[in-house]
């Protein structure tokens, strides 16, 4: 493609990359839209300027595993990545949390959106609450941060692989392979299916992932006018926050292979809290971490969720981190080999 780092933005074409499920292809005209919007190209002409690329990642084909066990948060980034490298598109549009903390040579993460609802969405025909489940009940997640926080809680229950795209889960629950399952509120109101969350979970209860409700644009470091270009989309607050839980998890592991949560929030003028916890994959610990700081930029968001992560750390101590990377290289993921890509 021509090259257009030099070119106004008023003139760009700017190609987005995408996954090909309905949740990242709504993220994905939303992107659109908000650029459309933003540098007032009218809507007949959006998907001419802003045209949306469909790449299938890995983390799309390998269905039957869990994430943990075949490479983690890589495996939905690897091929869009490269196809930004190629100059097969300009941007791509992820979740936050499907993100290594470390992109790889020549890319950076850009923009950080408007954050949803951070929280996770207890879904189940037979009970109101993870608290309210019978005894033995199964529930299907990948999420070993999930899977860690429910046993925590409730060790009598099963928590068994479910992977696929939000249909295919929300499927499989109707169909009865399993009693209850959790999603990202965002996804489910990005998607229209808010009403078929059961309950919210409280976030004192399950910590959320690391940037969930966030979607992040990620381009080439050089492409000063697509940068430029995308610069209005992004919110200070929800930049700052997102900066302090991925700087948390750099220090512990940025991949998705221990099962860690972060979740950090603007409470009164630039005042921003944060917790964190790490656990056992089968939830028999777990460490916490809170604390609270003014906030009013990247640097200093990025030093606050540095030292909440070596508080973690320091706090959890040698013996439980060496019994924490055991028990998850038993379990199939190593946290000492995850990919700082």
């Amino acid at each position: 493609m021509q090259d257009q780092k030099n070119r106004p933005v008023e003139n760009l074409t700017i190609r987005i990359g995408t996954r090909g499920s309905p949740l990242a292809l709504y993220q994905a005209n939303l992107v659109q839209q908000l650029l459309g919007e933003a540098h007032g190209v009218e809507v007949e002409d959006r998907h001419t300027r802003f045209p949306i690329q469909v790449i299938t990642t890995t983390g799309d084909k390998v269905q039957d595993r869990p994430l943990s066990a075949i490479g983690g948060k890589g495996l939905f980034t690897k091929e869009i990545e490269e196809a930004l490298l190629g100059d097969v598109i300009d941007i791509a549009v992820h979740c936050v949390k499907d993100m290594p903390t470390q992109c790889p040579e020549g890319l950076m993460l850009t923009t950080t959106l408007e954050r949803e609802d951070p929280r996770d969405a207890f879904l189940s025909p037979k009970a109101g609450s993870i608290e309210e489940l019978p005894h033995g009940a199964v529930v299907g997640s990948t999420s070993l941060r999930r899977q860690a926080q429910i046993l925590a809680k409730r060790p009598d229950l099963k928590v068994v692989t479910y992977r696929g795209i939000v249909e295919t889960r929300l499927r499989k629950l109707a169909d009865g392979e399993v009693d209850a399952t959790l999603l990202a509120v965002a996804g489910l109101n990005r998607l229209g299916r808010a009403n078929q969350i059961t309950s919210i979970v409280d976030p004192a209860f399950m910590v959320p992932a690391v940037g969930q409700g966030s979607l992040t644009i990620e381009a080439r470091i050089d492409d000063l006018a697509v940068r430029a270009a995308l610069a209005p989309l992004s919110p200070v607050p929800t930049e700052l926050a997102t900066a302090v839980e991925r700087a948390f998890l750099d220090v512990l592991d940025g991949s998705c292979r221990t099962p860690i949560a972060g979740y950090a929030r603007f409470t009164q003028g630039d005042t921003l809290v944060f917790e964190g916890r790490i656990l056992m994959p089968d939830g028999t610990g777990a460490k916490d971490v809170s604390g609270k700081a003014a906030v009013t930029s990247e640097a200093e968001a990025v030093s606050f969720g540095t030292e909440m992560g070596k508080t973690l750390r320091a706090d959890a101590g040698p013996e439980f981190m060496a019994r924490l990377a055991e028990a998850v290289e038993g379990s199939g993921a190593n946290p000492g080999a995850a990919p700082k890509k």
